[in-house]
C-alpha cells in the first residue's frame, strides 16, 4: 500500500519503492491533476518533476514522466539533479498546479520516495494525500497509460527545462550581497553526497566567500551514513573546519532542504539554534517584523524572542505544511523546525537549507559577528534553552500498546516538574509551570517513535527523555 507521511511517499527500495509501484502512485497523481483540470476548467495541465541523487531516483523520475505522458499530461522535466527547494520554487514560479521530486530526503539510503508539491510550490496538504491514496487505491495495473520517455519528447508532452539559475539569482536577489562580499568569509560546505553542491557553491562563490567541498561525488550509499546533517554525522566536517581555520561549516540533507552547522569553534549548532539565530537577527538587526511559527517539537526560545518583540509565537503539528499554511494565515516573518529546515515570508513556502545557508552567512556579514558571539548575545537576553531527543525502533504489534499508554493519563511518571498543562493534538506534550516541555509522537517518516524535550540544560532535558522512555517500556 503506498501511504504519505509528513514527508510524502517513503519505502525500502525492492521493497515497496519498485517500479510497478511508481507506475501506480503516477497514474494516481495523474489523475488527481485530471480531476483538478476538470474542476478548475483548465485543459491544459501540466506538471513539474525533479529528482536526486538516490539510487533509482533519475529512473523513477521518467518512470512517473511516462505515465504522466500517457495520461497527456505536460510534464516540464528538470534536466539534471536537483534540490528539493528548487523544485519547488520551479512549481512556484511556473503557476504549475502539481509537482513533485523522486527523493527520500534524510532518510537511509535504501529508501527512496515522492513528495507531491501543489499550487505555490506548497508540500501536498494531508486531504489531497489522503484523496490521492484513494485514487492509488483504485488503479488497475493492467490499464495504466505510458508513453517512452524518448517518444514523450518527440510529442512534446515531456519538455527539458533548466530552472537553475533563475532559482540562484532569486535567492541572491534576497540576500545583501555586497556585504558578504566586504565580510570574506572563509567556508566548508559538506553536500553529505547529495544534491546541494552546485547551488549553494554558486552563491557562496559569487559573494566571494572562499569554499571548501568535502563529500561531493556521486554515492547512493552516502559514504555509508545517513545523509542527516546532525552532530554525529559531521564529524569530518568539524575537523575540517578546525584544522583549518574556517569561519563556519554548513551541511546539508540529502535533498537539501535542511541544514546542519559547525562553528568556528568546531562545535555543532542544533537547528533550534540556527533558527532562533534567524528569527533574532531579522527582527533586531534587520528591523523587519512579523511573528514566528514553529511545530511542537521546536525551541520555546522563539516565544521568548517573539515576546520581547512584541510579536507572536504559534504552534503546529509536525510536517512542514503546517509551518507554511499558518505563515500564510498570520503573515508569519520566519518558520521553521528542531530538524532543520526553515523559510522565511517571501520565499518559497517550504524547506530551504541552501536559502537558510545563505541568510545565515548574511547574518555573519552584517553583524560582523561569529556564531558564537551571536549565540551568546540571544543567551544573555533570553537565558539557556536546551534540547534533548530520543529516537526509539519498536515491533509493528508494539505500536497500539504504546498509543495507549502514550495517551492514557493515568499514572504518569514523577517527572519533578508541575504539570501546567497537557497537548495532544500531533501526539502528547507536557508543558510543565517552570517552561520546560516534553513531547512523545510517532515518526511521519520511519517506524520510529520520538521523544523530545527542552530544558534549562541539556542533562535535564536528557532525563525527561529518559523518565519517558522507562515508563513506556522502551529504550
Amino acid at each position: 500500500m503506498i501511504k504519505f507521511g509528513t514527508g510524502g511517499w517513503r519505502a525500502i527500495i525492492g521493497e515497496d519503492f519498485t517500479k510497478d509501484n511508481v507506475c501506480l502512485l503516477a497514474q494516481g497523481i495523474a489523475d488527481l491533476v485530471r480531476e483538478n483540470a476538470t474542476r478548475t476548467g483548465k485543459d491544459n495541465p501540466y506538471f513539474v518533476l525533479g529528482y536526486d541523487r538516490r539510487f533509482l531516483s533519475d529512473k523513477a523520475a521518467k518512470w512517473l514522466a511516462e505515465v504522466l505522458a500517457g495520461n497527456d499530461i505536460k510534464v516540464y522535466f528538470i534536466k539534471q539533479v536537483a534540490p528539493t527547494p528548487l523544485v519547488m520554487y520551479t512549481v512556484k514560479k511556473m503557476e504549475a498546479p502539481f509537482g513533485a521530486t523522486i527523493t527520500a530526503s534524510h532518510n537511509p539510503a535504501d529508501y527512496n520516495g515522492v513528495k507531491l508539491f501543489t499550487a505555490g510550490g506548497r508540500d501536498a496538504k494531508e486531504e489531497v494525500t489522503s484523496h490521492l491514496e484513494s485514487l492509488v487505491a483504485k488503479v488497475d495495473p493492467a490499464a495504466i497509460r505510458r508513453l517512452a520517455f524518448e517518444e514523450a519528447l518527440n510529442q512534446n508532452r515531456i519538455e527539458i527545462i533548466d530552472p537553475f539559475n533563475d532559482y540562484i539569482d532569486t535567492i541572491l536577489g534576497m540576500i545583501d550581497t555586497e556585504a558578504i562580499k566586504r565580510r570574506k568569509l572563509r567556508i566548508v560546505l559538506d553536500p553529505m553526497y547529495g544534491v546541494s553542491k552546485t547551488s549553494l557553491q554558486t552563491i557562496l562563490v559569487t559573494t566571494r566567500c572562499e569554499v571548501m567541498v568535502i563529500h561531493d561525488r556521486h554515492d547512493t550509499l552516502f559514504g555509508g551514513r545517513l545523509p542527516s546533517p546532525t552532530t554525529h554525522t559531521l564529524h569530518r566536517l568539524r575537523n575540517t573546519v578546525v584544522e583549518n581555520g574556517f569561519d563556519l561549516g554548513i551541511g546539508t540533507d540529502g535533498d537539501a532542504d535542511r541544514i546542519g552547522i559547525i562553528n568556528e569553534q568546531g562545535d555543532f549548532i542544533a537547528p533550534n539554534q540556527i533558527l532562533a539565530l534567524l528569527y533574532y537577527y531579522l527582527l533586531r538587526y534587520k528591523g523587519w517584523t512579523g511573528p514566528v511559527v514553529r511545530n511542537l517539537s521546536t525551541t520555546h526560545l522563539l516565544d521568548a524572542i517573539a515576546r520581547d518583540f512584541g510579536e507572536e509565537c504559534y504552534e503546529v503539528p509536525v510536517g512542514f505544511k503546517y509551518i507554511s499554511a499558518k505563515m500564510e494565515e498570520t503573515n508569519a516573518l520566519i518558520g521553521g523546525e528542531s530538524s532543520g529546515g526553515l523559510t522565511i515570508r517571501g520565499h518559497i513556502p517550504g524547506k530551504d537549507g541552501i536559502f537558510a545557508a545563505s541568510l545565515l552567512i548574511e547574518a555573519l556579514s552584517i553583524t560582523g559577528k561569529s556564531i558564537s558571539e551571536l549565540l551568546a548575545e540571544i543567551e544573555t537576553k533570553y537565558g539557556t534553552y536546551r534540547m534533548a531527543e530520543k529516537n526509539i525502533s519498536f515491533p509493528p504489534a508494539q505500536k497500539t500498546a504504546l498509543t495507549e499508554k502514550i495517551f492514557s493519563r493515568q499514572n504518569w511518571p514523577d517527572f519533578g516538574l508541575k504539570i501546567a498543562r497537557v497537548g495532544d493534538f500531533d501526539g502528547l506534550k507536557i508543558y510543565f509551570a517552570t517552561g520546560e516541555w516534553l513531547s512523545v509522537r510517532f515518526s511521519g517518516t520511519e517506524p520510529l517513535l520520538r521523544i523530545y524535550a527542552e530544558a534549562t540544560s541539556e542533562k535535564a532535558a536528557t532525563d525527561l527523555c529518559e523518565i519517558m522512555a522507562t515508563y513506556l517500556g522502551v529504550k
